[in-house]
């Protein structure tokens, strides 16, 4: 398989792996467990089934799960283990099903759930760096996007992300969710059963950059596609970039939260509780797998 599923369409022979994701044609799964921790809409009260896929399109200097999206530590899985894993999920009463960067396994995916599909809200949770075609191979597959939407100067992207073209490429992969999902629709238990929620996470001293995010968001989304904004930045993966050092300050969220409020989208506030590394989930141990 010569790969273009990402935007950085390398072309690389899975089969050997040497692309820039250094990734095999194996699936790698590193979790696939209940998850509380995600959006009201997402988690609800019982949880969203989460399935953790090893490896990362990007190589976030910060990013708390190091172990899996640079290292690309997981399990072996076909689409029929997986697609097992998702009917035990469903049987435990999960209120979503969350597929976490997922990108680079698009095809055996898609392969699972053509095996067994269940009759939950399926959710892609991804970095935003992704090729409109890509999202067009899971247009009525996949119910809900759940897109981080992360740096906006070319430089920041190629500092933080080693993607100078970040921006670039995730403001149409956005249009295209949106365009995809249409107006949010909620069920009777306040679960997304249809529709877009962005994710951007505050990183002190850009707090600029975060500005002209929601900024976008407002001008080129549609309106009433929410936005969680997110102040669990804690310093991980041995990041090694001045000002990313430390937690965002009080003074620091309060300013994107007040331009948030100011521009009126609708969306979630993250509690400060939320900065600490005890909500990082374990990978690849035997509790990690249902």
């Amino acid at each position: 398989m010569r790969c273009t599923l990402c935007p950085r369409r390398c072309g690389a022979d899975r089969a050997t792996g040497r692309g820039f994701c250094g990734l095999g044609e194996e699936m790698l799964i590193a979790r696939i467990a209940p998850h509380l921790w995600e959006e009201p809409p997402i988690s609800g009260v019982r949880g969203t089934g989460a399935v953790f896929f090893a490896g990362c399109t990007l190589r976030c200097a910060y990013c708390q799960n190091g172990e899996i999206s640079h290292r690309n530590q997981g399990r072996p899985f076909t689409p029929a283990a997986l697609a097992d894993s998702l009917r035990r999920l469903e049987e435990m009463g999960m209120q979503s099903i969350s597929f976490i960067t997922a990108t680079p396994f698009v095809p055996q995916v898609l392969e699972a759930l053509s095996l067994y599909r269940p009759a939950l809200p399926l959710v892609w949770n991804t970095s935003g760096y992704e090729s409109v075609e890509t999202l067009r191979m899971l247009d009525g597959v996949m119910d809900v996007y759940l897109p981080d939407l992360k740096h906006y100067s070319a430089r920041v992207g190629a500092l933080c992300a080693k993607a100078p073209d970040y921006f670039e490429r995730a403001a149409p992969a956005l249009r295209e969710m949106c365009r995809q999902t249409g107006t949010p629709v909620y069920n009777e238990e306040g679960i997304m059963t249809r529709g877009t929620l962005i994710r951007h996470l505050i990183l002190p001293s850009l707090t600029g950059e975060s500005m002209k995010l929601l900024t976008w968001v407002k001008d080129n989304l549609p309106p009433g596609t929410p936005v969680s904004l997110m102040r669990q930045y804690v310093p991980c993966n041995d990041v090694r970039i001045p000002g990313l050092l430390r937690p965002v300050t009080d003074q620091e969220y309060r300013r994107v939260r007040d331009h948030l409020l100011a521009l009126d989208l609708p969306g979630f506030l993250q509690e400060p509780e939320a900065a600490s590394a005890d909500f990082v989930p374990i990978f690849n141990q035997p509790e990690s797998f249902v």
